[in-house]
């Protein structure tokens, strides 16, 4: 039954992505869905977190501000007449230890402007970030530690 909810809902994410919710492209996203569901079978393990409503809504507070924020900030980076850019890539410690809160720490920090998950050391210890402005990387480390990386351990950290 969890499977079909799953694969329902990546079915409406389908048709809205392709902008088509014709019957031949649901059944066809539906059919995507279930074997994508299938291939990775044998990795989705149960993983229960205790509910925490408020640290939640406050790590997606956090996730909209940062957005915006980054968002103006590439914005006036380039539009500047001489960009003064310094990209570069640099090691982030990590203090969470799921996949989960990994895979998430790196989703939002590629989902802000100006920031790139690259890679995740082996060991699972070190995330490697690269950044538009990497002038100070011991400040982005520093962002990433005392914000989303906080509020993740915050919400989901049992």
């Amino acid at each position: 039954m969890k499977f079909l909810a799953i694969n329902i809902i990546l079915t409406v994410i389908w048709g809205a992505i392709s902008a088509s919710f014709t019957p031949a492209n649901l059944m066809l996203g539906f059919a995507v869905g279930a074997l994508s569901l299938w291939l990775i079978r044998r990795e989705l393990q149960p993983v229960t977190y205790p509910l925490r409503p408020l640290r939640l809504a406050l790590l997606i507070a956090l996730f909209f501000k940062e957005l915006a924020v980054s968002a103006t900030k590439v914005a006036i980076l380039v539009m500047r007449e001489r960009m003064a850019l310094k990209p570069g890539i640099f090691a982030y410690p990590l203090t969470v230890r799921s996949d989960f809160e990994i895979t998430l720490l790196a989703n939002l920090i590629t989902l802000t402007p100006g920031t790139l998950s690259v890679d995740v050391s082996p060991d699972r210890k070190t995330l490697y970030v690269h950044a538009l402005d990497c002038a100070d990387p011991g400040a982005l480390r520093q962002d990433i530690a005392r914000g989303f990386e906080r509020r993740i351990r915050e919400a989901f950290e049992r």
